[in-house]
């Protein structure tokens, strides 16, 4: 007895005998060649092939017709899975027909290209073959094999992606060293099993949390602690908090024992000190969901990511290009899927660029220690006078979460002084002894100015209501600044200047113009006017050089735009201006740095109402010893000498002592 393949391959030979004399007849009657090309043409293989690399592609093969390898039909949504399966952790690739297929019979043979794209960009492509089959109706049946996919994966076989980080690119200070380099950190975290009370458990991790010294900004939140433990397995690890080691050790014996807290070591990406420039830096941590959205094909779950600052600003120049592997995972006698030896595909990780900056460590670190204590918003630039290189640029508390120094838009108060007194020096409408009344109160177009806690000097020397910060006086002389005096004043220091610093800053924007009333608030810093402290330490920084130059920050790459220096100031003009810059310190508002370290230091107050509410103030200082020239900005820090002037002081002795 023949096999019931035997069988099938008769009847369809007599059913092809069967159809010779119907043909002839046909034939004879003109018919035969509609029938051929209107009923009974077969499609050819390339369009099975077509249709079959299309659904691959849309993860949809419902309407693609298969046998497997013993020619037993398998159905498309089978061969769906089981493509899903064998891809592993890979994404979809791309796969493309070579030329036409080569028919045999009922037998057919495609040659394809298959192209993965992996994470960071590397492809992978190499040649496959696809075989087909024509069914009893002449139709082509794709035979589904896992070689289709890579000519070694048999049944059960599975690609791996294994990923090697590159080097990550350092950001270095202005002498070259790196300021963000792998240290450690202990992942706290706790397993719920091992948790019999976790409301005590959070109060006691909370209780730990807050007796890190510094103090941690923002404070560590823990109130999804306990919904986090209900949603994970029982032997999970959920993590809890990111600790730099020395912060750790400050609190072990208080956490290690606590029933259920696991903690594992790990390397990252960090700076000094948790503050140390910390808003400008940014940060490099695991890949988060958003990265993933944002990037598809770039990043895997295990990578680090740089976010915010200049590590997410230059991320892509600082990660480099990691490193792809793939390899064949197979299913072990347990049932779990194990890499193997098998290598099909390698590259070697190019390390990431390093960025350098003009950053100071010794002057960033004194910046830092001099924000801590303060509660409020602070902020605070120092730039070296000589070259405009910035050396510190610093947020509080803990570092800020916004990089308030370059980009905060803020009136400046008194310290504005500073400017329209040199548009007033450049205009010749007052010196140094020229007497200028200070009354209590002066009004102008029905607006009532006044002094802080409403002081009085009466008819004294231009010099002196500059260290004493009259506003009256200012009020009163601010009409001879003319239409655009104190706008011209501005930007002979930088002010509302295009700069390229590497990073965004925002330079300002200088009240001109205006009611009588507005010229009058403008000429001390109130008004329209706005402010960063990186522009007014670049302007304050002009005043001692003689000449404003835009500061620089990002060395290399370096920035393609940066600003031509402004033309030199007027002796006349700046030479007295210095004067009384000196005597705010030695006989003014800001006494309380006469006595630092380190030589002579000029500066200026200010304070700046904000939100039309008298009671709503920030707090400035402006100023420069030796070739370090500062702006100190606290966010409602009330009256500079109660704020302001205090992070000033603390800076300049850090500044001495290091």
């Amino acid at each position: 007895m023949r096999p019931h393949g035997h069988r099938h391959n008769d009847n369809l030979d007599r059913r092809r005998r069967l159809r010779r004399p119907v043909l002839a007849a046909l034939t004879g009657l003109g018919l035969v060649a509609t029938l051929l090309t209107g009923c009974s043409r077969e499609a050819p293989p390339e369009q099975a092939v077509d249709d079959f690399l299309r659904g691959w592609q849309e993860r949809k093969l419902d309407q693609v017709r298969f046998v497997d390898g013993q020619g037993q039909q398998i159905t498309g949504p089978k061969v769906a899975e089981e493509i899903a399966f064998l891809t592993g952790d890979l994404p979809t690739p791309a796969v493309r027909r070579d030329g036409e297929a080569s028919v045999g019979g009922d037998a057919a043979t495609a040659k394809l290209t298959v192209d993965w794209t992996l994470p960071g960009g590397t492809h992978w492509a190499y040649p496959t073959t696809v075989r087909l089959k024509r069914d009893t109706e002449d139709r082509w049946r794709i035979i589904w094999e896992p070689r289709i996919a890579h000519d070694e994966l048999t049944e059960g076989d599975q690609l791996t992606l294994r990923r090697v980080s590159a080097t990550r690119g350092a950001i270095l200070d202005g002498a070259g060293a790196p300021i963000v380099t792998p240290r450690s950190i202990i992942v706290v975290g706790v397993q719920p099993s091992e948790v019999t009370d976790v409301p005590a458990l959070v109060k006691q991790l909370e209780t730990a949390f807050k007796a890190i010294r510094p103090a941690i900004s923002p404070p560590i939140e823990l109130s999804d602690l306990p919904d986090r433990m209900k949603q994970a397995k029982p032997d999970a690890f959920v993590d809890v908090v990111s600790l730099r080691k020395e912060a750790y050790q400050q609190i072990k014996p208080r956490i290690y024992d606590l029933p259920g807290t696991k903690f594992r070591e790990e390397q990252r990406e960090l700076a000094p000190t948790r503050e140390f420039a910390r808003a400008l830096l940014g940060s490099v941590d695991p890949v988060q969901k958003d990265d993933l959205d944002a990037n598809p094909g770039v990043y895997v779950e295990s990578d680090l990511v740089g976010h915010g600052g200049l590590q997410g600003q230059y991320e892509k120049r600082l990660r480099g290009t990691p490193a792809n592997t793939v390899v064949i995972s197979r299913r072990n006698p347990d049932g779990k899927i194990e890499p193997t030896d098998t290598e099909l595909f390698r590259t070697e990780p190019t390390p990431g660029t390093p960025l350098r900056t003009t950053i100071d460590v010794k002057t960033q670190n004194a910046a830092d220690a001099a924000l801590a204590p303060d509660p409020h918003r602070t902020a605070m630039v120092a730039i070296r006078i000589s070259d405009g290189s910035v050396l510190a640029t610093a947020n509080g508390p803990g570092g800020g979460a916004e990089n308030l120094a370059l980009t905060a838009q803020v009136p400046p108060g008194s310290t504005f002084k500073m400017v329209s007194t040199l548009g007033l020096l450049d205009g010749g409408a007052v010196s140094l002894d020229a007497p200028v009344a200070c009354p209590k109160t002066f009004t102008v177009d029905g607006r009532s100015f006044k002094n802080s806690n409403d002081f009085e000097l009466g008819n004294v020397p231009f010099r002196t209501n500059f260290a004493k910060s009259c506003n009256t006086a200012f009020a009163a002389v601010a009409p001879k600044l003319g239409d655009t005096g104190l706008a011209d004043a501005g930007r002979s220091l930088g002010l509302e200047a295009t700069w390229d610093l590497g990073v965004e800053a925002f330079t300002g924007k200088v009240s001109t113009g205006g009611s009588p009333a507005e010229r009058a608030a403008a000429a001390f810093g109130q008004g329209t006017t706005l402010v960063s402290p990186i522009a007014m330490a670049a302007a304050t920084a002009a005043v001692a050089k003689g000449q404003w130059q835009q500061p620089k920050l990002v060395l290399d790459p370096a920035p393609p735009a940066s600003a031509p220096a402004g033309p030199p100031l007027k002796p006349t003009s700046v030479e007295p201006l210095r004067t009384m810059m000196r005597e705010v310190v030695t006989v003014g508002s800001a006494t309380a740095l006469k006595d630092v370290p380190g030589g002579p230091v000029q500066g200026k107050t200010g304070t700046a109402e904000y939100d039309d509410n008298p009671a709503h103030t920030h707090a400035w200082f402006v100023g420069w010893q030796g070739d370090v020239a500062f702006a100190v900005f606290v966010e409602n820090g009330g009256g500079s000498g109660e704020t302001a002037v205090p992070i000033a002081e603390r800076f300049l002795r850090n500044l001495a002592a290091r």
